[in-house]
């Protein structure tokens, strides 16, 4: 869904809030957002929570040359009419949650649950900034009336983007070539990304790198920084030849700080960022670039010595242990012995499906987003998308819907808690689902499926999506249509239980 700048000129106590350890997008989105309202007649505040205060020197240099006035708080005094979180979404686990009458949100990251109404999410976008840009080009705004704006949100894109080697969206081409920078300043930054201290401390850090070459990750602690700093580092390791995946963690007062970075398909740094944090903190975020952090208090009740050499064997024995527990299966390639598996077919109950083409036109390509993760899914005239009985949402073809459904007059009820979307490729458009589903029953009389129950943890590559994953943990299943042996995928064991029974 898009929203227009204008109408959140209709609340006058508004605060902007981008995420904690703030980078250079979230800073010029919400410093363009706080120029426009100004502009409107609304003095907002603009503020970023958490445990540290920027100290990266490009991130200082920036809101003193720009004019950046940023708050980093602990607390709101009082709660506003409107809080705007941009360049991330309210209640991800980045972001402080502070509470306020009404929330708005603004971001090009993936958003996986529900989202306000006042919300304009383009995961398709290299940078929250050209959000921003778009928005100010809608309400008539030129950003270079003001250079501090047109400069901020210029660097936004290009730090978000890796000095623009990762720009494919029009957009984000249209506001590097539009933005009428000032040169000097982006020269400045670009040239002040380290300290002489944090210069150090990069160095000391991957001097003393340790290397896993059975699984190609390297691990490096750094000496305690702004957590950017670790992000810097994590990159340099990664261009490492003979490195895939790296971690670089700071051990701090009340926890560690750690950096994950991928490059290969078959580790989600987001993923592996939450393995390690798993009841002991909080780790997420993207497929290839990712954090988190270690709880010390947490750590000790589990018995984990708050120790350096202790810390570092256990990050080292998850890391490990992540890799080894890890069975990946690439379908069409994979050939299960349906021997080892139990024949199951499904239970005449009711769930929706969507035409592919009533909600995108035919050619283009959509992003559905399932429980277990995003699947990019071709729209064309044999292509539905099921709903489920949890509300979980997956594609399957023309053929197999036949084969597996019968279509029902009866109205659709959705069963889930978040209204299951889909994203336009190309514009970037979340599509709710609902609108246009229908029922039908899920059919017996198919081959059904052979499964068997996981004991470790499984990642499949599905003949929908060769380039994503679907993780499957222990307790789930592993499932292989009895009609099409290549045709393997993953179930969730509340799902599974709801849906399949034995074949007799």
């Amino acid at each position: 869904m898009a929203l227009s700048l204008s109408e959140l000129t209709k609340y006058k106590n508004i605060v902007i809030q981008c995420h904690d350890n703030p980078d250079a997008d979230a800073l010029a989105s919400g410093f363009a957002l706080k120029w426009f309202l100004q502009n409107r007649g609304i003095s907002a505040r603009f503020i970023y929570g958490g445990k540290f205060a920027i100290k990266k020197a490009n991130l200082a240099l920036m809101k003193e040359v720009l004019g950046i006035d940023v708050e980093f708080v602990k607390k709101l005094d009082e709660i506003p009419e409107l809080l705007i979180t941009v360049d991330c979404c309210y209640g991800e686990s980045n972001v402080t949650k502070f509470d306020a009458d009404k929330i708005a949100v603004i971001d090009h990251h993936r958003v996986f649950g529900s989202v306000p109404e006042l919300s304009d999410v383009r995961s398709n976008y290299g940078s929250c900034s050209t959000i921003i840009y778009e928005l100010l080009v809608k309400e008539g705004v030129d950003i270079n009336t003001d250079s501090n704006v047109a400069t901020a949100l210029y660097y936004g894109l290009m730090t978000d983007t890796g000095n623009f080697s990762e720009i494919f969206h029009p957009a984000d081409k249209d506001l590097r070539d539009f933005a009428a920078f000032n040169s000097a300043d982006i020269i400045l930054f670009k040239n002040s990304n380290l300290s002489r201290e944090e210069l150090g401390i990069a160095g000391d850090a991957l001097n003393n790198a340790k290397y896993n070459d059975e699984y190609r990750y390297g691990l490096i602690e750094a000496a305690p920084c702004d957590p950017n700093i670790l992000g810097v580092i994590s990159d340099m390791l990664l261009e490492v030849n003979t490195i895939d995946t790296c971690v670089v963690y700071s051990i701090l007062p009340f926890g560690v700080k750690f950096s994950v970075r991928s490059c290969v398909r078959e580790v989600k740094a987001g993923e592996l960022a939450g393995y390690i944090a798993e009841s002991l903190g909080g780790g997420g975020g993207h497929i290839f670039k990712a954090g988190g952090f270690l709880n010390k208090e947490l750590l000790e009740q589990a018995g984990i010595k708050y120790k350096r050499h202790k810390l570092a064997e256990f990050i080292t024995y998850k890391i490990n242990r992540y890799f080894a527990e890890s069975e990946i299966i690439y379908a069409g390639e994979h050939a299960e012995d349906l021997s080892e598996m139990a024949h199951f077919v499904k239970k005449e109950i009711p769930v929706g499906f969507v035409k592919a083409t009533s909600i995108s036109a035919p050619g283009r390509n959509i992003t559905v987003r399932t429980l277990e993760g995003d699947v990019d899914v071709p729209v064309k005239d044999d292509v539905y998308i099921i709903i489920g009985v949890d509300g979980e949402i997956y594609p399957i073809n023309k053929t197999k819907f036949d084969a597996s459904y019968k279509v029902s007059d009866a109205p659709y009820v959705f069963p889930g808690e978040y209204p299951p979307a889909a994203v336009d490729v190309k514009t970037g458009e979340r599509i709710e689902l609902l609108p246009f589903a229908s029922s039908c029953i899920a059919s017996a009389k198919d081959g059904g499926i052979y499964a068997r129950v996981l004991d470790h943890r499984v990642k499949v590559f599905t003949k929908w999506d060769p380039d994503k994953y679907y993780l499957g943990v222990p307790g789930d299943y592993l499932a292989v249509r009895a009609d099409d042996n290549k045709d393997v995928y993953i179930i969730a064991k509340d799902i599974f239980g709801k849906t399949y029974e034995e074949y007799k």
